[in-house]
């Protein structure tokens, strides 16, 4: 008789892995959303940040829930929405809306969730600095890889992603 198994935790992605093996393990100190965009790099390319408004900054997500998951994030560090000026409200859901424009004329995805986790309670990974999410969305993409499996597949690696999105932000 097979002895039964637990499915994988883990899918093999070649292009994920310097993080498999540890190779990026080390944190940043502080606040991520503060420490990219201050990073003085020859390319915004290597920290997956697609563009510097005056206010705020558009970050793809390094753990994305689906290709093209991106972030709108405010330079200023606060968990508080109410902790924003109009000026960087009005840049942050124009952002939004100009990454959405990006994402479905680059992806074609059938739909989006738009939104923002307030608080660790709420579901956000990093809770002390505000950012909102773009994650585009296709018919079926849950599927039994991330309910059963326990794994989400990502077809595109992160920066051939980022290269495709780029125009949209130049």
């Amino acid at each position: 008789m097979k002895e039964e198994k637990d499915p994988p935790k883990h899918l093999w992605a070649p292009w994920r892995m310097s993080y498999i093996a540890g190779i990026d393990s080390k944190k940043d100190e502080g606040c991520i959303f503060c420490s990219k965009p201050k990073q003085d790099r020859c390319h915004d390319k290597d920290n997956l940040l697609l563009y510097r408004g005056k206010t705020c900054f558009v970050l793809m997500n390094l753990f994305p829930y689906n290709n093209g998951h991106l972030m709108i994030i405010p330079y200023k560090h606060t968990s508080d929405i109410l902790d924003m000026d109009s000026e960087t409200s009005s840049e942050l859901w124009s952002l939004v809306c100009r990454s959405k424009s990006a994402v479905t004329s680059v992806m074609h995805p059938d739909g989006f969730n738009i939104g923002m986790n307030l608080g660790r309670t709420a579901g956000a990974g990093i809770d002390q600095h505000i950012h909102m999410h773009i994650v585009p969305r296709w018919n079926g993409d849950t599927n039994f890889m991330p309910v059963v499996g326990e794994t989400k597949v990502i077809s595109q690696a992160l920066s051939d992603t980022y290269d495709a999105l780029l125009p949209h932000y130049l």
